[in-house]
């Protein structure tokens, strides 16, 4: 660990934290309908959806209601995107007319794509037309960052209700997250990644002269190249965002058009963390504690703060069977040093580990390097990561509720340590909190674990491996880490398009997701039917540094005793096995 290292990585945070008071301020006032601005402007255009869509604004929802509209939105939702996927080639604005997408991948794509997964089995610039890129993907970029955004609100309303069944409405939530935060700060975003040369144009690609003709698998002379170009920007705003991240390129955000220079490289990363770091002050806000907000960033910090050091230091330390064959490793003036493979020389080891650590945690999944030539325990941390939940920031609003569950666990243990009725928030926290919050914690490591262990356990599943050992098998395990856990980041060696993959992590993708935010919803709907109980002297305090790190505890010790075991078959093995060659 350099200073160089140190200076870049506190900037990162520093940045970060100053801006989570104002947005979080911001989105609060959205979601209790106060004067923010941009809700004063577009009103007139909210109520006309409203009337057009046939929504009672005024009318609130019981979970039940809430979970139901939330469902079918997203079941037309995958029903669209894999309709528009299968007929592009007879659709508009597809100046490379591509053919349609093959009935796996593009089931897979739609559930990765109304999930907020992003996980993608295919090269964007090679399979996608504008239109599928825009009217589809784009557009669920923005509405799945919305519903788990209004699912947190929800959550919210339930503390602070009193004996009352009503969440709120779906739609309104929807509309208010999209039309308020969402597009304003794309927007904004996109506008400044066109400045650093991010493309955003409907003309097809540009055709380029070849220095030097090569011949392609046929033996035919190539003299020309074609650069895909396309609508880019307005995608790569909201996929950073929104905490989606897909890529409108193959290479998403390592290929230089997605991310040409350091600025916009640091635009991206600060965007990946912005709404789930803001969001824990706007929960703070709605349950009229910021205490508990600043708490539960506390939380995350805790656990975030060192994987990021940690990846870096075994990052910039190199491989050492490099160093073995005399290789300099070392960072100088002229160079990162460190383990370069799989990184962008412009990035280096520092913004490469930002990156990944950062992407992992907040449940995004865009990549400016390949985790998959990460050192076997710089890999390791964002899958680790990955399988603590997604509750380290997250997903937007996602990562937030799936952290509360683990609060209310966590209460609840502490509750029996001390004898006394476990609360949270001013509510009591019972048998229905508990088995909810059980569901969340545990369905996550159930998907993984028993789809990695199929996966390598019949041909169809082995056969996608193309690095043997244990580097094949952290290739599966992060693939279905990253699916159940709706990141969308993979180790690239696992060839994934295939109909056994398409499905098995369409699946993933789908039961990850919305099994868990029907179990948030219930919570939401027992509590808000209870009493507020008026704070005593045996109420557990939970904005303590204290409750801080209980909780952090708590996470970290069961992500690490449920995915200890397969840690150990791949990087952890790997690891070991590197370093004994020395």
């Amino acid at each position: 660990m350099n200073w160089n290292n140190l200076i870049q990585i506190s900037f990162y945070l520093a940045a970060l934290l100053l801006a989570v008071k104002p947005l979080g301020t911001f989105m609060a006032s959205i979601y209790e309908e106060k004067p923010a601005g941009f809700n004063t402007w577009l009103g007139s255009l909210e109520r006309c959806l409203y009337r057009v869509c046939g929504v009672r604004a005024d009318v609130g929802m019981t979970w039940k209601e809430y979970a139901v509209a939330l469902m079918l939105f997203n079941a037309l939702g995958i029903v669209v995107v894999y309709i528009i996927q299968r007929f592009q080639g007879s659709l508009p604005l597809n100046p490379m007319e591509l053919p349609a997408v093959a009935a796996d991948s593009a089931f897979n794509t739609a559930v990765s794509f109304v999930s907020n997964t992003n996980w993608q089995g295919y090269g964007g610039e090679s399979t996608m037309s504008y239109l599928t890129q825009m009217l589809a993907l784009t557009v669920q970029n923005f509405v799945s960052a919305a519903t788990g955004m209004a699912v947190l609100v929800a959550l919210a309303r339930g503390f602070i209700q009193k004996q009352t069944r009503a969440l709120g409405n779906f739609w309104v939530d929807i509309v208010r997250t999209t039309l308020y935060i969402l597009m304003p700060l794309s927007l904004i975003l996109a506008l400044l990644l066109v400045s650093q040369g991010v493309p955003q144009t409907f003309h097809s690609g540009a055709v380029a002269t070849l220095v030097q003709p090569v011949k392609d698998g046929t033996g035919n002379t190539v003299t020309q190249q074609v650069i895909a170009l396309g609508p880019a920007a307005s995608q790569i705003a909201i996929k950073q965002l929104g905490t989606n991240g897909g890529g409108f390129f193959n290479a998403n955000s390592a290929h230089p058009y997605e991310n040409p220079t350091p600025l916009s490289n640091l635009l991206q990363m600060f965007s990946i963390l912005l709404i789930p770091a803001a969001l824990c002050y706007t929960f703070g806000y709605l349950v009229k504690d910021l205490r508990q907000g600043w708490a539960l960033l506390a939380v995350i910090l805790t656990i975030f703060v060192p994987c990021l050091l940690w990846s870096v230091q075994i990052e910039q330390r190199g491989n050492p069977l490099l160093t073995r064959l005399g290789i300099d490793q070392s960072a100088t003036m002229f160079q990162s040093g460190g383990n370069m493979e799989g990184k962008e020389a412009r990035f280096g080891i520092v913004s490469s580990s930002i990156w990944s650590v950062a992407t992992a945690a907040a449940s995004n999944g865009s990549v400016n390097s390949m985790h998959d030539s990460y050192m076997p325990l710089g890999g390791m941390i964002p899958m680790w990561l990955i399988q603590l939940g997604e509750v380290i920031f997250g997903g937007v609003g996602s990562g937030l509720y799936g952290l509360i569950a683990f609060v209310i666990v966590a209460v609840f243990i502490a509750g029996l340590m001390i004898g006394r009725t476990p609360e949270y928030l001013g509510k009591k926290i019972e048998a229905q909190e508990m088995k909810m919050s059980a569901l969340i914690v545990l369905i996550p490591p159930l998907i993984i674990l028993m789809l990695t262990a199929l996966s390598v356990s019949v041909a169809v599943g082995k056969v996608g491996i193309l690095n043997p050992g244990a580097h094949g098998f952290s290739e599966i395990l992060y693939a279905f880490s990253s699916a159940s856990g709706n990141n969308g980041s993979a180790f690239a060696g696992l060839s994934a398009n295939t109909p056994f993959y398409n499905i098995a992590l369409g699946l993933a993708m789908f039961f990850g997701r919305f099994w868990l935010i029907v179990p948030v919803l219930a919570i939401a709907g027992s509590l808000s039917s209870k009493k507020i109980v008026p704070v005593s002297p045996g109420t557990l305090p939970t904005h303590t540094p204290l409750f801080v790190f209980f909780l952090a505890i708590v996470v970290v010790v069961v992500g690490a005793l449920t995915f200890f075991p397969a840690l150990s078959l791949g990087p952890i093995v790997e690891h070991l096995m590197l370093n004994g060659a020395q």
